[in-house]
């Protein structure tokens, strides 16, 4: 009980040290997912803290509690399901059993909507599984590049969505092995009535115009 309590207390105070503590002391690990469960929503929410600073520091800690963190896609906890598309594809990095492709269609399937805060973490987490695993860059795209046929509860939700989407295929773009449907997507998105998405769009292309000079350097 009295260890309960202390790691509630570094939850709240401290999410930091708390994951600093446990990369230290795995066995503290079980406390701190049972922790998400907590009545308290600072702890519950400080506990989530500490497991996204793990799995970025300290990947290798959670690794072999993959399985929970897949189980949190599906939470009624809108908050707990972003951090575990968070912390599953920083897992990725230490993806030695590919697990992440078993889990594969699940993880990237709320990009078709409809909640544009769930389908914009997915989109995040999908570049950092691509730039851990390049082999998976041009399927990840592929899933991003359904948010064009999409349904978020407005059509603004979808743009943002889009932007998010242009974004990240400019992050995995060295990755891809065939960029075409990235770049017609990203021309598309110069008419969207969003003007951020817009300037999004431009960037990509440029983007895509200097990966092109480099290559024939």
């Amino acid at each position: 009980m009295a260890a309960t309590l202390a790691i509630d207390s570094q939850a709240i105070l401290n999410p930091r040290q708390l994951a600093r503590k446990t990369a230290g002391n795995p066995a503290l690990l079980d406390e701190i997912m049972r922790g998400l469960d907590a009545d308290s929503a600072r702890v519950k929410y400080g506990c989530a803290k500490a497991l996204r600073i793990l799995s970025q520091e300290k990947p290798e800690v959670l690794y072999p509690h993959f399985d929970f963190f897949a189980g949190l896609l599906d939470h009624r906890n809108k908050i707990l399901q972003w951090e575990a598309f968070f912390v599953l594809s920083q897992l990725a990095r230490v993806d030695s059993e590919e697990r992440v492709s078993a889990i594969f269609e699940r993880y990237f399937l709320p990009i078709r909507g409809p909640v544009m805060i769930t389908a914009a973490n997915v989109i995040q987490g999908g570049a950092r599984i691509a730039r851990a695993k390049p082999q998976l860059a041009d399927r990840i795209a592929g899933q991003m590049l359904k948010v064009g046929r999409a349904r978020y509860q407005t059509t603004e939700c979808r743009n943002v969505a889009i932007g998010h989407t242009v974004v990240a295929l400019g992050e995995i773009l060295d990755l891809l092995g065939n960029c075409s449907a990235a770049i017609r997507f990203a021309r598309r998105q110069l008419k969207n009535s969003r003007p951020a998405t817009r300037k999004k769009a431009e960037q990509f292309l440029k983007r895509v115009q200097r990966h092109a000079a480099e290559r024939k350097a």
